[in-house]
C-alpha cells in the first residue's frame, strides 16, 4: 500500500484515479472518488453538503483537466453524505443501484435540515446536544434532492475513456443497495461504506451476512489501492479488521438474543475490546437492533431514528 497521508483533500493515487479523504472520517466525513482516462471522468460519490461539494470539485478541477467535465456520477449508497451535492454535478449521469435509488427518498436534506434546526433550538436536550455532535459541522438547507438518472440490478460495466469501471451491488448490507467501484486496469477499488477504517461501521439494513461476503469480495480482488466509504486508504488488513468487527458483533449479539435480553441492553452489555478505540463506538446500538431483526425473521420492528439515535447518545456519554 502506498504511504498516503491521511488528511484533508485529494489524493492521486496513480494512473489517473484520485480518492478525496476527510478526516477523522466521523459522521458525515466520508470520502470520495475520481476516475479519469483520455479526459473523460467519472466521480465516486459527492459529500453531504453543497458547501464541501463545491471545496472537493475545486480541487479535482484544479488537479485535472479531466474534472472540468464529469460526466459520470457513481453514488456507492443512499446515505446524505455520498449522494447530498449531486446537484453540483451538472449534466452528469447519476448511477446507482435500484434498491439504493429508492432508499434516497427516505431521507430528504430537507428532512435532516428540519431535525437540525430543531437540535439547535434546544429544545430537544441529550438528544438534540449529539445530533449536533454528528450532524452540526453541515449546512443542509438549499439542498435539492438529485436522483440517479441510471440505475441497476447486480453488475454494471461503464467506460471512462479507455478504461472500464465495474460496480458490484453488494447490498443489502451497510445500507439497502451498496456497491463497490472496481478499476481493473489500475487495480483501484472504491468500496462506499461497505468499509470504515478505524471508524466503527453502522449497520442501517444488513443482513450481516451480505456486508462480510462484501469484504470477501474485496479481500478476493485483485488491487493495490482500496479507498474506503470513512477512514484512511487501506489494504487487506483493513478489511480484515471490519470483517472480524462484524463476525464479533454478530456473535456477541447472538447470544445476547438467544438469552432473552432486549437490544438496548445487548448494546449496553457488550464488551467492544480493542474495537472501543474506533470512534463512534456507540454505533453497536444500531448494529444490534439491526442484527436482533434478522434474528427473529423480519419480526422485530425497526426503531424510531430519534430513538436509536438517543441510545447511541447514551453510549456516547458512556467512559469506554
Amino acid at each position: 500500500m502506498g504511504g498516503w497521508r491521511y488528511e484533508q483533500g485529494l489524493r492521486d493515487v496513480g494512473n489517473g484515479c484520485f480518492a478525496y479523504l476527510q478526516p477523522a472520517g466521523t459522521w458525515g466525513l466520508s470520502n470520495a472518488g475520481l476516475v479519469t482516462s483520455d479526459g473523460e471522468a467519472l466521480l465516486v460519490d459527492t459529500l453531504f453538503d453543497l458547501k464541501r461539494t463545491r471545496e472537493m470539485l475545486d480541487a479535482m478541477r484544479a488537479a485535472t483537466p479531466a474534472a472540468a467535465q464529469i460526466g459520470t456520477v457513481v453514488n456507492t449508497h443512499a446515505n446524505g453524505d455520498h449522494c447530498y451535492g449531486n446537484a453540483l454535478v451538472a449534466g452528469a449521469t447519476i448511477v446507482a443501484t435500484r434498491a439504493s435509488a429508492a432508499e434516497m427518498d427516505e431521507i430528504p436534506a430537507p428532512m435532516l435540515a428540519t431535525i437540525m434546526r430543531h437540535a439547535r433550538s434546544g429544545a430537544a436536550g441529550a438528544l438534540g446536544d449529539y445530533l449536533l455532535h454528528c450532524f452540526g459541522a453541515f449546512d443542509f438547507d438549499g439542498i435539492a434532492p438529485t436522483a440517479p438518472t441510471r440505475v441497476f440490478d447486480g453488475e454494471l460495466a461503464l467506460t471512462v475513456g479507455a478504461k472500464e469501471v465495474r460496480l458490484l451491488e453488494v447490498g443489502p448490507s451497510h445500507t439497502k443497495g451498496d456497491l463497490l467501484v472496481h478499476v481493473p486496469a489500475d487495480r483501484v477499488i472504491y468500496t462506499g461504506d461497505v468499509l470504515f477504517i478505524d471508524v466503527t461501521p453502522i449497520m442501517w439494513a444488513g443482513p450481516v451476512g451480505n456486508w462480510i461476503k462484501a469484504c470477501d469480495t474485496i479481500l478476493a480482488a485483485d488491487v493495490d489501492v482500496i479507498v474506503p466509504g470513512h477512514g484512511p486508504i487501506t489494504d487487506r488488513k483493513g478489511v480484515r479488521a471490519v470483517r472480524d468487527y462484524l463476525v464479533y458483533i454478530r456473535d456477541e449479539a447472538r447470544r445476547r438474543y438467544d438469552a432473552g435480553m432486549s437490544p438496548a441492553d445487548a448494546a449496553r452489555d457488550i464488551a467492544l475490546g480493542d474495537y472501543a478505540s474506533w470512534s463512534d463506538a456507540e454505533r453497536i446500538a444500531v448494529n444490534v437492533h439491526t442484527l436482533y431483526r434478522e434474528f427473529s425473521g423480519g419480526e422485530l420492528a425497526p426503531p424510531d431514528l430519534l430513538e436509536i439515535f438517543g441510545l447511541m447518545a447514551e453510549l456516547a456519554r458512556r467512559p469506554r
